[in-house]
């Protein structure tokens, strides 16, 4: 397992953290995300052979947020 760090920014709720947490968890590969409003990031536990960072990054901006570097 590889643990990444995703700087997110849209987020304004609660529900905006669901909906980033679920999107991300929804991917195969992906064993936990951990979205934080205040912290505006993700730190996601993923195996690198079924997930990487750029699927993880298109996830995220489906759901209708940025992810910054």
């Amino acid at each position: 397992m590889q643990t990444t760090i995703l700087r997110i920014q849209g987020m304004t709720c609660g529900g905006c953290v669901n909906s980033v947490k679920t999107v991300l968890e929804r991917l195969s590969g992906v064993s936990q995300a951990d979205v934080s409003l205040e912290n505006a990031e993700a730190v996601v536990q993923y195996d690198p052979s079924l997930a990487n960072i750029d699927q993880l990054k298109a996830a995220i901006s489906d759901a209708g947020f940025e992810v910054t570097d």
